[in-house]
Protein backbone atom coordinates (compact mmCIF):
# COMPACT_ATOMS: atom_id res chain seq x y z
CA UNK A 1 0.00 0.00 0.00
CA UNK A 2 1.10 3.44 -1.24
CA UNK A 3 -0.26 4.83 2.44
CA UNK A 4 -0.86 3.49 5.95
CA UNK A 5 -3.69 6.12 6.49
CA UNK A 6 -5.56 8.81 4.61
CA UNK A 7 -7.31 10.87 6.67
CA UNK A 8 -10.03 13.44 6.25
CA UNK A 9 -11.52 16.49 8.51
CA UNK A 10 -11.30 19.85 8.97
CA UNK A 11 -8.49 21.88 8.12
CA UNK A 12 -7.46 24.72 10.85
CA UNK A 13 -4.16 26.27 11.74
CA UNK A 14 -3.61 26.18 15.41
CA UNK A 15 -2.71 29.28 17.20
CA UNK A 16 -1.75 28.25 20.86
CA UNK A 17 -0.82 30.59 23.72
CA UNK A 18 -1.30 30.09 27.20
CA UNK A 19 -2.81 33.06 29.50
CA UNK A 20 -4.12 33.42 32.80
CA UNK A 21 -7.71 32.60 33.97
CA UNK A 22 -8.23 36.39 34.03
CA UNK A 23 -7.81 36.79 30.64
CA UNK A 24 -10.08 33.48 29.80
CA UNK A 25 -12.78 35.20 32.07
CA UNK A 26 -12.22 38.68 29.64
CA UNK A 27 -13.18 36.50 26.36
CA UNK A 28 -16.21 35.34 28.25
CA UNK A 29 -16.07 31.95 26.32
CA UNK A 30 -16.72 28.94 28.77
CA UNK A 31 -13.47 27.07 30.33
CA UNK A 32 -12.47 24.06 28.68
CA UNK A 33 -14.50 23.30 25.85
CA UNK A 34 -14.44 23.88 22.19
CA UNK A 35 -16.86 26.90 21.15
CA UNK A 36 -17.52 27.60 17.09
CA UNK A 37 -16.97 31.23 16.47
CA UNK A 38 -17.81 33.75 13.24
CA UNK A 39 -15.33 35.60 11.15
CA UNK A 40 -15.65 38.45 13.49
CA UNK A 41 -15.52 37.05 16.97
CA UNK A 42 -11.79 35.05 15.70
CA UNK A 43 -10.99 38.15 14.61
CA UNK A 44 -10.96 40.16 17.51
CA UNK A 45 -9.87 37.03 19.61
CA UNK A 46 -7.01 36.96 17.56
CA UNK A 47 -5.73 40.63 17.70
CA UNK A 48 -6.46 40.50 21.51
CA UNK A 49 -4.13 37.95 21.85
CA UNK A 50 -1.67 39.19 19.54
CA UNK A 51 1.23 39.99 22.14
CA UNK A 52 1.67 37.16 23.75
CA UNK A 53 4.07 34.34 22.59
CA UNK A 54 2.04 31.93 19.92
CA UNK A 55 2.74 28.61 18.96
CA UNK A 56 0.91 28.46 15.02
CA UNK A 57 0.93 25.14 13.53
CA UNK A 58 -1.36 23.42 10.94
CA UNK A 59 -4.07 21.51 12.89
CA UNK A 60 -7.65 20.15 12.89
CA UNK A 61 -8.29 17.00 14.84
CA UNK A 62 -7.76 14.42 11.70
CA UNK A 63 -4.99 16.14 10.71
CA UNK A 64 -3.24 16.09 13.99
CA UNK A 65 -3.41 12.29 13.98
CA UNK A 66 -2.59 11.98 10.07
CA UNK A 67 0.83 14.42 11.37
CA UNK A 68 1.57 12.19 14.17
CA UNK A 69 1.70 9.06 12.08
CA UNK A 70 4.32 10.77 9.50
CA UNK A 71 6.02 11.75 12.74
CA UNK A 72 6.36 7.85 13.52
CA UNK A 73 7.94 7.36 9.89
CA UNK A 74 4.22 6.16 9.07
CA UNK A 75 2.83 6.91 5.40
CA UNK A 76 0.15 9.44 5.46
CA UNK A 77 -2.39 11.45 2.75
CA UNK A 78 -5.00 14.11 4.25
CA UNK A 79 -7.96 15.52 2.68
CA UNK A 80 -9.10 18.81 3.92
CA UNK A 81 -9.79 22.82 2.41
CA UNK A 82 -8.08 25.86 2.71
CA UNK A 83 -8.04 28.97 1.26
CA UNK A 84 -5.43 30.87 -0.46
CA UNK A 85 -4.82 33.34 2.03
CA UNK A 86 -1.52 33.67 4.04
CA UNK A 87 -2.85 30.84 6.90
CA UNK A 88 -4.00 28.33 4.06
CA UNK A 89 -0.12 28.56 2.51
CA UNK A 90 0.97 27.61 5.77
CA UNK A 91 -1.29 24.56 6.31
CA UNK A 92 -0.06 23.46 2.98
CA UNK A 93 3.57 23.79 3.51
CA UNK A 94 3.40 22.71 7.15
CA UNK A 95 1.88 19.48 6.35
CA UNK A 96 3.92 18.60 3.44
CA UNK A 97 7.03 19.71 5.24
CA UNK A 98 6.21 16.78 7.57
CA UNK A 99 5.92 14.50 4.59
CA UNK A 100 2.06 13.83 4.84
CA UNK A 101 0.47 14.06 0.88
CA UNK A 102 -2.50 16.73 0.18
CA UNK A 103 -3.81 17.79 -2.90
CA UNK A 104 -7.13 19.34 -1.87
CA UNK A 105 -7.44 22.45 -4.35
CA UNK A 106 -7.76 26.08 -2.22
CA UNK A 107 -10.50 28.06 -2.39
CA UNK A 108 -10.82 31.44 -3.75
CA UNK A 109 -13.07 32.90 -1.13
CA UNK A 110 -13.29 32.85 2.48
CA UNK A 111 -10.42 32.81 5.15
CA UNK A 112 -8.63 29.23 5.80
CA UNK A 113 -10.43 27.81 8.73
CA UNK A 114 -8.19 28.68 12.49
CA UNK A 115 -8.58 27.42 15.79
CA UNK A 116 -7.39 29.72 18.50
CA UNK A 117 -6.30 27.21 21.87
CA UNK A 118 -6.53 29.61 24.82
CA UNK A 119 -4.27 27.66 27.96
CA UNK A 120 -4.64 28.48 31.23
CA UNK A 121 -2.41 27.45 34.16
CA UNK A 122 -3.92 24.09 34.77
CA UNK A 123 -3.29 22.53 31.50
CA UNK A 124 -6.71 23.49 30.51
CA UNK A 125 -7.93 24.12 26.69
CA UNK A 126 -10.44 26.46 25.70
CA UNK A 127 -10.91 26.20 22.01
CA UNK A 128 -12.41 29.38 19.90
CA UNK A 129 -13.02 27.45 16.06
CA UNK A 130 -13.75 29.55 12.98
CA UNK A 131 -13.91 26.44 10.29
CA UNK A 132 -13.97 28.92 7.30
CA UNK A 133 -13.19 27.18 4.35
CA UNK A 134 -12.66 24.00 5.72
CA UNK A 135 -16.82 23.71 5.66
CA UNK A 136 -17.21 24.02 2.41
CA UNK A 137 -15.20 20.54 1.66
CA UNK A 138 -17.34 18.67 -0.95
CA UNK A 139 -17.17 15.02 -2.29
CA UNK A 140 -14.90 15.99 -5.39
CA UNK A 141 -12.27 16.58 -3.00
CA UNK A 142 -12.16 12.92 -1.87
CA UNK A 143 -9.45 10.90 -3.37
CA UNK A 144 -10.60 7.90 -4.37
CA UNK A 145 -6.96 6.46 -5.64
CA UNK A 146 -5.69 7.80 -2.41
CA UNK A 147 -8.39 6.00 -0.15
CA UNK A 148 -7.29 2.85 -2.64
CA UNK A 149 -3.81 2.70 -1.64
CA UNK A 150 -4.26 3.20 1.91
CA UNK A 151 -4.63 0.40 4.36
CA UNK A 152 -7.12 2.78 7.17
CA UNK A 153 -9.23 5.76 6.20
CA UNK A 154 -9.61 8.34 9.52
CA UNK A 155 -12.71 10.16 9.67
CA UNK A 156 -13.43 12.79 12.30
CA UNK A 157 -16.24 13.29 14.11
CA UNK A 158 -16.57 16.74 13.42
CA UNK A 159 -17.28 16.15 9.94
CA UNK A 160 -20.90 14.91 10.29
CA UNK A 161 -21.70 18.62 11.70
CA UNK A 162 -22.07 20.26 8.43
CA UNK A 163 -24.03 19.20 4.95
CA UNK A 164 -21.00 19.63 2.68
CA UNK A 165 -18.38 18.08 4.88
CA UNK A 166 -20.77 15.14 6.00
CA UNK A 167 -21.27 14.46 2.23
CA UNK A 168 -17.71 14.26 1.74
CA UNK A 169 -17.26 12.08 4.71
CA UNK A 170 -19.77 9.48 2.99
CA UNK A 171 -18.13 9.66 -0.22
CA UNK A 172 -15.33 8.56 1.55
CA UNK A 173 -17.11 5.69 3.39
CA UNK A 174 -18.32 4.57 0.07
CA UNK A 175 -15.03 4.16 -1.63
CA UNK A 176 -13.09 2.63 1.18
CA UNK A 177 -16.15 -0.22 1.56
CA UNK A 178 -15.77 -0.19 -2.35
CA UNK A 179 -11.83 -0.73 -2.30
CA UNK A 180 -12.11 -2.25 0.92
CA UNK A 181 -10.09 -0.21 3.02
CA UNK A 182 -10.91 -0.28 7.11
CA UNK A 183 -12.31 2.33 8.53
CA UNK A 184 -11.14 3.98 12.11
CA UNK A 185 -13.37 6.65 13.24
CA UNK A 186 -13.34 9.32 15.98
CA UNK A 187 -16.29 10.53 18.39
CA UNK A 188 -14.46 13.83 18.51
CA UNK A 189 -16.03 15.72 21.29
CA UNK A 190 -18.67 14.27 23.76
CA UNK A 191 -21.10 17.34 22.80
CA UNK A 192 -21.44 15.82 18.96
CA UNK A 193 -22.30 12.04 20.63
CA UNK A 194 -25.06 13.76 22.45
CA UNK A 195 -25.97 15.95 19.25
CA UNK A 196 -26.38 12.66 16.76
CA UNK A 197 -25.78 9.44 18.86
CA UNK A 198 -27.63 7.67 16.63
CA UNK A 199 -25.55 8.10 13.72
CA UNK A 200 -22.64 7.55 15.49
CA UNK A 201 -24.37 4.05 16.23
CA UNK A 202 -25.24 3.01 12.63
CA UNK A 203 -21.02 4.49 11.49
CA UNK A 204 -20.30 1.81 14.72
CA UNK A 205 -22.73 -0.95 13.56
CA UNK A 206 -22.19 -0.39 10.14
CA UNK A 207 -18.53 0.41 8.33
CA UNK A 208 -16.27 1.28 11.45
CA UNK A 209 -13.59 -1.34 11.71
CA UNK A 210 -11.99 0.85 14.72
CA UNK A 211 -13.65 3.41 16.49
CA UNK A 212 -11.94 5.79 19.19
CA UNK A 213 -13.79 7.87 22.07
CA UNK A 214 -12.80 9.06 25.58
CA UNK A 215 -14.74 8.10 28.73
CA UNK A 216 -17.34 10.77 28.70
CA UNK A 217 -18.06 9.97 25.24
CA UNK A 218 -18.29 5.68 25.85
CA UNK A 219 -20.46 6.68 28.88
CA UNK A 220 -23.08 8.98 26.60
CA UNK A 221 -23.04 6.35 23.66
CA UNK A 222 -23.81 3.25 25.85
CA UNK A 223 -25.23 4.94 28.47
CA UNK A 224 -23.36 2.73 30.76
CA UNK A 225 -21.05 3.82 33.90
CA UNK A 226 -18.48 1.77 33.84
CA UNK A 227 -15.93 2.32 30.91
CA UNK A 228 -14.96 -1.34 30.56
CA UNK A 229 -18.62 -2.42 30.55
CA UNK A 230 -18.83 0.49 27.54
CA UNK A 231 -15.83 -0.80 25.52
CA UNK A 232 -17.85 -4.27 25.84
CA UNK A 233 -21.26 -2.36 24.49
CA UNK A 234 -19.46 -0.87 21.62
CA UNK A 235 -17.27 -4.13 20.92
CA UNK A 236 -20.02 -5.73 20.08
CA UNK A 237 -21.32 -3.75 17.14
CA UNK A 238 -17.56 -2.96 15.65
CA UNK A 239 -14.63 -4.91 15.40
CA UNK A 240 -11.99 -3.07 17.33
CA UNK A 241 -12.66 -0.22 19.93
CA UNK A 242 -10.42 2.05 21.65
CA UNK A 243 -11.24 4.29 24.73
CA UNK A 244 -8.56 7.09 26.91
CA UNK A 245 -9.03 7.59 29.84
CA UNK A 246 -6.81 10.61 30.38
CA UNK A 247 -4.00 9.42 32.82
CA UNK A 248 -5.20 6.35 33.87
CA UNK A 249 -4.09 5.05 30.41
CA UNK A 250 -6.61 3.50 27.60
CA UNK A 251 -8.82 0.09 27.07
CA UNK A 252 -8.63 -1.62 23.67
CA UNK A 253 -10.91 -4.18 22.39
CA UNK A 254 -9.88 -6.75 20.31
CA UNK A 255 -10.84 -10.24 19.43
CA UNK A 256 -12.89 -10.01 22.51
CA UNK A 257 -10.32 -8.99 24.39
CA UNK A 258 -9.85 -5.85 26.80
CA UNK A 259 -6.07 -5.11 26.29
CA UNK A 260 -5.47 -2.41 29.48
CA UNK A 261 -2.90 0.34 28.27
CA UNK A 262 -1.55 1.88 31.76
CA UNK A 263 -0.91 5.40 31.15
CA UNK A 264 2.28 7.47 31.39
CA UNK A 265 3.39 9.98 34.04
CA UNK A 266 3.47 13.43 32.93
CA UNK A 267 3.19 16.68 33.78
CA UNK A 268 0.64 17.92 32.12
CA UNK A 269 1.02 21.63 30.54
CA UNK A 270 -1.68 21.30 27.77
CA UNK A 271 -3.61 18.88 27.06
CA UNK A 272 -4.67 20.16 23.01
CA UNK A 273 -3.86 16.81 20.60
CA UNK A 274 -3.65 14.39 22.99
CA UNK A 275 -6.24 12.34 21.74
CA UNK A 276 -5.37 13.05 18.23
CA UNK A 277 -1.71 11.95 19.35
CA UNK A 278 -3.31 8.73 20.67
CA UNK A 279 -5.01 7.58 17.37
CA UNK A 280 -2.11 8.35 15.89
CA UNK A 281 0.05 6.28 17.78
CA UNK A 282 -2.27 3.67 17.86
CA UNK A 283 -2.80 3.69 13.68
CA UNK A 284 0.73 4.03 12.98
CA UNK A 285 1.50 0.82 15.09
CA UNK A 286 -1.33 -1.57 14.12
CA UNK A 287 -0.60 -0.49 10.15
CA UNK A 288 3.19 -1.08 10.72
CA UNK A 289 3.60 -4.20 12.20
CA UNK A 290 2.48 -3.99 15.79
CA UNK A 291 0.15 -5.91 17.96
CA UNK A 292 -2.61 -4.07 19.67
CA UNK A 293 -1.07 -4.09 23.08
CA UNK A 294 2.43 -2.83 21.34
CA UNK A 295 0.33 -0.28 19.66
CA UNK A 296 -1.52 1.14 22.67
CA UNK A 297 1.55 1.55 24.92
CA UNK A 298 3.48 3.51 22.03
CA UNK A 299 -0.24 5.03 21.95
CA UNK A 300 0.04 6.03 25.27
CA UNK A 301 3.50 7.23 25.55
CA UNK A 302 2.91 9.88 22.72
CA UNK A 303 -0.19 11.40 24.62
CA UNK A 304 1.86 11.62 27.05
CA UNK A 305 4.59 13.41 25.53
CA UNK A 306 2.36 15.98 24.16
CA UNK A 307 0.64 17.05 27.34
CA UNK A 308 4.20 17.83 28.64
CA UNK A 309 4.63 20.32 26.45
CA UNK A 310 2.82 23.41 24.24
CA UNK A 311 1.15 22.46 21.18
CA UNK A 312 -0.14 19.41 19.11
CA UNK A 313 3.09 18.94 17.48
CA UNK A 314 5.95 16.87 19.21
CA UNK A 315 8.55 18.59 20.34
CA UNK A 316 11.11 15.93 20.80
CA UNK A 317 9.80 12.65 17.98
CA UNK A 318 10.42 9.41 18.61
CA UNK A 319 13.54 7.49 17.49
CA UNK A 320 13.18 4.42 15.14
CA UNK A 321 14.84 2.95 18.46
CA UNK A 322 11.96 3.96 20.86
CA UNK A 323 9.57 2.79 18.51
CA UNK A 324 11.28 -0.57 17.65
CA UNK A 325 11.08 -1.05 21.75
CA UNK A 326 7.80 -0.97 22.13
CA UNK A 327 7.59 -4.44 19.47
CA UNK A 328 9.67 -6.42 22.06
Amino acid sequence: MKFDVYGIGNSLVDVQTQVTDDILAQTGFAKGIMTLVDDQQQQALLQSIDGLPLNRCAGGSAANTIVSIADFGGKAAYCGKVSQDEMGHFFLSDMRELGVTIGVTPSSEGPTGTCAVLITPDAQRTMLTNLGVSATLAPNDVEEAEIRESQYLYIEGYLLTGEKTKAAAYKALELAQKHNVKVAFTASDPFLVNLIRDEIWQLIEGPVDLFFCNEEESKSLTGKDDVVTCAREIHRHTENVAITLGSRGSVIMHNGDAIPIDGVEAEAIDTTGAGDMYAGGLLYGITNGMNWKQAGHLASHAAARIVGQLGARLERRFTKEEIKAFQV
